[in-house]
């Protein structure tokens, strides 16, 4: 056998080397970047705008039911005391009808003298009657001739010509009207002129 044809051996050294560059190169891992939402300062400032929006949003809504309470308390306030102003409403209401005859009657009894003793005393009931009923919140409606026709106020049966009286004024009140605490309960039946009568 011939010196060629043995292996040829390789120095231990050389060995390591050869496995050394057959080995993958070890990848160099780049330090992380530090990114905005990776930042605790970033997040901390958005978590707070977050918190301070849900704070605002909160305070809107504290603000919008105290003043619905607020309106509640005085619509609740102010029903209160149109409920007490207008409890006797209905009592006065058919109390009118007798007011009337009274007023009739007295202005019957003007006409007979022989009544006169008896109409004053029946004149001194009434008036009672219409103070209690005043201290009430009851006003009598009784425009005096000439006095301008307000249609809030005064319902017109007829329209006569007048000399004196000018156009749209009243010429007399037929039947009183009545309002209870500015709540109209009846309005007052007034002859409304229509001007000087036309040649």
């Amino acid at each position: 056998m011939s010196m060629k044809d043995e292996p040829e051996k390789q120095h231990p050294e050389a060995a390591n080397a050869d496995e050394q560059a057959t080995q993958r190169p070890e990848e160099t891992v780049a330090p992380e970047e530090t990114t905005p939402e990776a930042d605790p300062q970033s997040a901390l400032i958005e978590e707070l705008d977050k918190a301070q929006a849900r704070a605002k949003d909160y305070e809107d809504r504290y603000l919008r039911a105290m003043a619905d309470l607020d309106n509640f308390r005085r619509r609740a306030a102010r029903e209160k005391e149109e409920s007490r102003l207008l409890a006797n409403a209905g009592l006065i209401e058919e109390l009118l009808p007798a007011l009337d005859n009274f007023r009739l009657g007295l202005a019957a009894a003007a006409n007979h003298p022989e009544a006169a003793e008896v109409a004053k005393g029946f004149e001194v009931v009434a008036a009672q009657l219409r103070q209690i009923l005043s201290e009430h919140g009851l006003e009598v409606i009784e425009p005096a001739p000439g006095e301008d026709f307000d249609h809030h106020r005064h319902e017109a049966v007829s329209q006569v010509p007048h000399a004196e009286i000018p156009d749209h004024k009243v010429v007399t009140a037929v039947r009183a009207g009545y309002q209870l605490n500015q709540r109209l309960l009846r309005p007052a039946s007034v002859v409304v002129s229509s001007g000087p009568a036309e040649e």
